[in-house]
Parts: structure tokens; sequence; C-alpha cells
């Protein structure tokens, strides 16, 4: 068996290095230039590595590694906050209490001058009374003398005991803080003593996500851990109830499927199936069910993040994939509000954890939907979202993803449970039809009972395709495989299979009739009635 790329109008065409004869042989021939697929250009996730990094940027993780490791030794890590902050929360309350107790002390300066007056208002009377005699007026004033003094005993007595028990609670030593050591996030120590070379890959996340500002990143971390503490989602009630009342669409929702060019996990969103109106009120129609649906998408962050590999030189991030397509518009309130608290969440608590966001079928709408929340971003955030229009996906998708790794319906050649091919046994071959240009592709099978698969497909389409099997034999007839047919943009990969009745060849026709080029990825395997593939 042999493929060949036949140039009808003077194309370019790419084909792989020859595969070993075996015994139905393959090879591959092009008239014009011959190479494997050209790896797109890709983006680089920022080294890991000590040596790597700049000196200003050294320091600043020293410094975080030394603020971090003192506050887990002092037990202070999940303080609620700053030493300088208590204090000017007890100088408040001491400044609400201070107008209590100027009223007391008012209160109790106001009762002897009562008593005072009342003594005049006796002696005046005595004065006026002139048959009371002076020994009563004596034993009257000696009664009140008397309780006066009992009052102020009183008085002491009662003051004194609230002073020995403030005194007493002074006394108490403070409560010993609780030093965990073990203490980890996402699986990876944070105490930088420990000696885990992926304490300092979590610490970095947080240093880019503050521009390397070891103050603004420490608190950030304390919050994210305050907040993992704190945060019902994380609770064990929350995980009996994972995903209780939830739509079973939502299990297609949010998945992870392969790696892109760099080894990062792809996590795709489909947000379409918040489309159907069912769906949308069974998970955003109330409160409750909102923030159901929040735990579960925090839910699926977590199983996502476990699959990284966060240690220098690994895949320490994913690569994001949301699809927009027949997703609510921005009218759906609740769904807009949803989405925001998503990011603000995410951009909050997991920095750095997204390589790339790619947003892909993105309607019109969308662009006065951003404006929305795009205020509310980072600007390191908003430089990882890329935006591709419905005719522009698997182009979007191929700068990231190797073309075998993505999935059919975004124009790529990954299929579900694929029996035919693996990344591994087949090499993807690359051909550039030229504008008003023909190209055809030549699968060759040198003897009969040959059964030959292929997989092809155009960037964009808006192509004529067809498939024909040629018998080497003139006297036979060629046999229609798949009639001619104008494929459009949105189509996907073309799959088929034929078994060769004697020898021939499959040609595959590619007709461009517009002026710009177009790009055709394709595979091809064979086997022969031994079932021995080539």
């Amino acid at each position: 068996m042999a493929v060949e790329a036949v140039s009808g109008n003077g194309g370019e065409a790419v084909a792989p290095a020859p595969a070993p004869a075996k015994e139905v042989s393959a090879k591959v021939e092009a008239k014009e230039a011959v190479a494997a697929v050209s790896k797109n250009a890709s983006f680089r996730e920022e080294s890991n590595f000590l040596d790597d990094l700049k000196e200003s940027e050294r320091k600043a993780l020293a410094e975080l590694r030394d603020k971090v490791e003192a506050a887990i030794l002092e037990g202070k890590l999940l303080d609620d906050g700053k030493p300088e902050v208590k204090e000017k929360e007890e100088a408040k309350k001491k400044a609400q209490k201070a107008p209590e107790e100027k009223k007391e002390e008012e209160e109790v300066k106001k009762e002897p001058e009562a008593e005072e007056k009342k003594e005049e208002e006796a002696e005046a009377e005595d004065k006026q009374e002139e048959g009371e005699s002076k020994e009563e007026a004596e034993k009257e004033k000696a009664e009140e003398e008397e309780g006066k003094k009992e009052e102020e005993a009183k008085e002491e007595e009662s003051g004194g005991g609230e002073k020995v028990a403030a005194a007493a609670e002074e006394e108490k030593p403070a409560a010993a803080a609780v030093v965990d050591k073990d203490i980890a996030l996402w699986g990876v120590p944070l105490l930088p003593s420990k000696g885990d070379e992926a304490t300092d890959v979590v610490l970095l996340k947080f240093l880019r996500a503050r521009d390397f500002k070891a103050g603004a990143a420490f608190e950030m971390l304390r919050r994210t851990l305050r907040w993992r503490r704190d945060w019902p989602g994380f609770t064990a009630d929350a995980d009996a109830d994972a995903d209780a009342d939830l739509p079973e669409e939502l299990a297609g929702a949010c998945y992870l499927d392969g790696a892109d060019r760099e080894g990062h996990p792809v996590c795709y969103n489909a947000m379409g199936v918040f489309g159907d109106d069912a769906v949308y009120k069974k998970t955003l129609g109330t409160e409750e069910g909102k923030a159901r649906f929040l735990r579960w998408r925090v839910r699926a962050m977590e199983r996502h993040v476990a699959e990284l590999d966060l240690r220098p030189g690994g895949a320490a991030s994913l690569l994001q994939v949301t699809d927009l397509k027949n997703s609510p518009g921005p009218a759906k309130k609740d769904f807009r509000v949803a989405v925001k608290q998503v990011l603000d969440l995410f951009q909050d608590n997991y920095p750095e954890l997204v390589a790339r966001n790619i947003l892909i079928n993105v309607p019109f709408w969308y662009y006065a939907f951003s404006t929305l929340f795009y205020p509310f971003l980072t600007q390191r955030t908003k430089s990882k979202f890329v935006i591709a229009r419905p005719s522009k996906v698997a182009e979007t998708l191929l700068k990231y993803i190797p073309i075998e790794a993505i999935p059919v319906k975004y124009g790529g050649l990954k299929r579900d449970d694929d029996t035919e091919f693996s990344v591994e046994d087949s090499e993807v071959t690359e051909l550039t039809v030229k504008g008003s240009s023909t190209e055809t592709i030549e699968i060759e099978a040198i003897e009969a009972d040959a059964t030959l698969t292929w997989d092809l497909t155009v960037l964009g389409w808006e192509v004529n395709y067809k498939e024909e099997f040629v018998p080497a034999d003139e006297g036979s007839y060629t046999i229609i495989v798949r009639k001619g047919k104008k494929m459009a943009a949105g189509e996907e990969a073309v799959r088929n299979t034929f078994r060769a009745g004697e020898p021939g060849k499959v040609v595959l026709t590619i007709e461009n009739t517009s002026n710009k080029k177009k790009k055709v990825l394709f595979r091809h395997k064979a086997k022969s009635a031994f079932s021995k593939e080539c």
C-alpha cells in the first residue's frame, strides 16, 4: 500500500517519512515537498526551576518561604488578621466601652449629691419646726450617715470583686498556638524546611499572581487556606451530597480529555448544556441550586488539579477550553452570576493553575457579556484568554493541541473509544491546498484483500471532497467510495474504511474553490487478510 499526494495546480504536498515495508507494503510519495506535520507554535509555561528565575524573583521566593516557615512554626498561618489589625480592633472596642463607663461614673457621682441635698432640706425643716428637739435631728443625721457608709461599702465590695475577676482573667495563660507542620495545599506540604521540591512550585504560583510581591502573595495564600477551611463545599456533608439533584447532563459539562503539546491536561467546559430550560432551572433556578452547582464546579477543579505534576519541569497547570455553543445569553441573569462567581473564586483561590483559557464557538453577544466581568479580572488573568469564532475553532485549538488529540466535534481526529487509531500508532500528514486548486491523496493497496482506513479533515472546510477506488487493472471499473460533496465549515473529520478486492488505490480529492489556502490533515492504516498492519 502506498499513499501519494498529487498536486492538481502546483499545490504544496506534505507527507510523512516512509514506513517500513510489511506484507502489505506502505510508502508515501509526493510530487512536491515531503515532511512530517509541523508543530504549530505553542506557549510554554513559565519555568519553576530556581536557576531560571530572575534575581528579584528568587529574592521574593526566599522572602515568602521565610514568612510561610515562621507562620507555620508559630501556628499563625491561618490567623484571621495581622497583629496591627487586631490592635486596631481592640482599640475600637475600648472606644465603644468608654462612653458606657463614663455614664456609670456619672450615675455613681449623682447618688451622694442627691443625699447631700436631702440633708440640707432636712436641716431647713428642723429650723422651721421649733417643736422638734436637737437630739432627734442628730439621730436622723447619724442614721443617714450610717446608710451612706453601708452603700459605699457595698460599692467597694462589688467593685473589688470585678477588679479581682479582671485580674484573674489577665493572669490566665494565653491559649497555646496550634502548630501544624503537615499543613498542605493540593497535596503539597507548605513547610519549606520539609524540602519538598513541589513547595516552591506552589509558592511561585501565588507570587506570580501578585507580581512577585512577597507580602501580597503571603496574604493571598493565607486567605486561600482560610477559605478552604471554612467553605462548606469541603465538608464531609457536602461530599456526601456531591452530585445529588444535579442534572445528568452536567456529567459532560466539565471533563478532562487528553493533553496539549506541552503536556498540560486539557479541560473541556461545554456551556451548551445550560441552553436546555429544564437543566437551567434545575441547576441555577434556585439559590440552593446555584450553591450546589458552585460546589460541584469546585470539586471538579479539585479533581483536575490532582492530575497536575506540581514539580519543577512538570505540567503544573491546565489548558482550559470553554465551548459557548448554544449557551444561554446575557439575558439569563442566574447564568451570568454563576459564571462570575466561578471566575472570582478560581482567580482568588486557584492562582496560576490555568495556563490558557480558550473560548470557542464564541457568539456575538459574548463581547457585550464580557464587559461585565472583565473589569474584575487581573491583567494577568485577562492575558490568558484566547477567543475563537465558530469558523476558527479547529485552527485555534491546533496552535495548542495536536490534531490527533482534538475531539472530532471540534475539527480534530480524536474519537471516543477509538479502536482504529491511537496517538502512538499513526502519524498525521499535512497537505496545503492553494486557492483555486485541487489536490489528490492516493492510498495504494499493492495486493488484494487489504482493508484501508483513513481519517481526514480540512481546517475551515468549505471545499469539495470525494473518494474513489481505482483498480490497478485498467479493465476494471472505478468504484465510488464517497460521492462528491461540498463540505461546510463546521463538518467533522471524515473517517472511512474500504476493503480492496483487488490491487489498486483509493483516491481522495480535495477541490479548493476559494482564494485562500486550505490545510488538510490526514492519517491512514491498512490491514492485510492476515491482519498485519502497515
